[in-house]
């Protein structure tokens, strides 16, 4: 293979560049595959003929400090190659032009980016500029007016809605929800940091707490359509969504195509949305339409939403069958199988200190003010946030009025002012319990698995810690004040002499010197 990014060599074609035509008029960067198996076939030789850049190395070695931290070249050339490369410019322009000026662009193309951490727990709800967005491909442009909805497969009576059939209330009543999204990379570099794993074709992008959003979802519920549809026949347990966006995987070009399990449905908790926090959806989280699945991987909430079949088994699409998977510790690049490990569907209870960051150096007079989010998906909810100052061993509960209102389906965010007395470094950490008396595991290591998702152990972050209250710390405190010498970054010397040749003696004789008297 070429080499990988930031090295990676400009994309060279081999013969003619095709042309794969957008299949309907005002549905820009929508291409079907699905339909037609002789124009994958072609896509699948014309990627055989390329020499496309390794995936990139960032486990083994630092992090890039770009921003984009990484920019897919890989993935771009694989669209280059069909003659596709309008998608990953068009998609750059959308975010510049969607998303806050200071996102954290994890990944170039496809879109993958979280809001700068501080930000994040702000509100209880996210601004849709600062809600994280991971894509699979391209962000497509569907004109609103144009946009159909196909739904078929075990339905009694298959059915295309406009989107005016859709919200029309006197056929379906319209749903809203308070819910949280969550990517299944969320804390990934921790992970990254201790025990690498794996780089994935797609890259298992390098994510800090920021994967995680919290919005008001408002559309109608799937199971009201299905309803419409003469409801489910034979022998349907599980229902496929089919997003607009193009997808690769090991050669071969799909759409973007996963599945739910019935059950999900039946409990209203799979809604079509067409608003976020009460405005259109942005094209960039899937306008027109899009799938909101509660308290499920973010992965199964289809973007750009054209199709949806009801099915016997689940999916069979690449990102449901061979993506997405958990596997245990002893599994990895020398035995994995996609049968042997097990669909990510409920996020489990997991939680994330903001503030302080990581590394930071804080000056506190006794106390040291935490902030940050938990969360508990398939139906559970946060009920308790507990900190720890000293790696783990005492932990102090959240008060429950220092926290954010409670919702079926959403996070809670949370801060306290935990009593710390010792200075240097310390491990600060939290955990979270929810209604079903779930927690977390307590390190990394007790959550680790191949492909780095869900990194649900207590989240930890070492700061070093400045007490002011405390009367040596005061005075130098005041000397590096009177001396024009902040204390941070604590790794910078300090260019006066630390004491007196007096002050020396004095000290020297209280503590009887160096050496013992005999």
């Amino acid at each position: 293979m070429a080499p990988a990014e930031p090295n990676a060599r400009p994309f060279r074609p081999k013969g003619e560049i095709p042309h794969f035509a957008e299949e309907r008029q005002g549905w820009k960067g929508y291409v079907e595959w699905e339909e037609y198996p002789e124009k994958k076939k072609q896509a699948q030789e014309i990627l055989k003929k390329h020499d496309f850049p390794e995936p990139p190395e960032f486990q083994l070695v630092p992090l890039p400090n770009t921003n984009p931290i990484l920019t897919g070249e890989r993935w771009k050339q694989y669209h280059d190659a069909c003659g596709l490369d309008y998608m990953y410019k068009d998609s750059w322009e959308t975010v510049l032009k969607e998303k806050s000026e200071d996102m954290i662009h994890v990944l170039q193309f496809p879109y993958n980016g979280e809001a700068p951490s501080g930000r994040l727990i702000k509100t209880e709800l996210t601004n849709n500029k600062d809600h994280f967005v991971r894509n699979h491909g391209g962000i497509p442009d569907i004109d609103p007016d144009k946009w159909t909805l196909d739904i078929g497969g075990l339905v009694k009576t298959p059915q295309k809605l406009t989107l005016a059939q859709l919200q029309d209330g006197s056929i379906f009543p319209r749903q809203s929800n308070i819910a949280t999204l969550q990517c299944s990379g969320t804390r990934r570099i921790e992970q990254i940091h201790e025990y690498p794993g794996d780089g994935d074709e797609l890259i298992n992008a390098p994510w800090g707490e920021g994967a995680i959003a919290t919005a008001r979802w408002t559309g109608v519920s799937l199971k009201k359509v299905i309803k419409y549809c003469g409801g489910l026949v034979g022998n349907a347990d599980n229902i496929e969504f089919y997003g607009a966006d193009t997808y690769f995987k090991k050669g071969s070009v799909h759409n973007y195509t996963v599945s739910v399990p019935w059950r999900k449905v039946k409990a209203h908790e799979v809604l079509l949305a067409w608003e976020m926090n009460g405005e259109p959806l942005p094209k960039i989280h899937g306008s027109p339409v899009r799938v909101v699945v509660y308290g499920y991987i973010g992965a199964r909430s289809v973007k750009w939403l054209y199709k949806i079949k009801a099915i016997h088994h689940p999916s069979a699409a690449p990102v449901q069958r061979k993506e997405y998977l958990y596997y245990t510790p002893q599994i990895g690049k020398q035995n994995a199988q996609y049968s042997n490990g097990f669909s990510i569907q409920d996020m489990p209870v997991s939680s994330a200190i903001i503030t302080p960051q990581n590394m930071g150096q804080i000056i506190h007079d006794g106390k040291i003010r935490l902030s940050g989010w938990a969360y508990s998906g398939g139906g559970h909810w946060p009920v308790r946030v507990e900190v720890s100052g000293d790696g783990g061993s005492i932990w102090y509960e959240v008060p429950a009025e220092n926290m954010s209102t409670k919702y079926f389906y959403a996070w809670r965010t949370w801060w306290i002012d935990l009593p710390v007395d010792a200075e240097g470094w310390l491990e600060m950490c939290v955990r979270c319990w929810d209604n079903a008396m779930n927690t977390q595991p307590t390190f990394v290591r007790s959550a680790w698995n191949w492909d780095l998702h869900v990194t649900s152990s207590a989240h930890r972050v070492k700061i070093y810690s400045i007490n002011k209250s405390r009367p040596a710390t005061a005075a130098r405190l005041k000397q590096l004040e009177d001396n024009n010498a902040p204390i941070a970054p604590i790794t910078r010397p300090i260019h006066f002499d630390l004491e007196t040749d007096e002050e020396y003696l004095k000290a020297m004789e209280s503590r009887a010197w160096r050496d013992p008297l005999e």
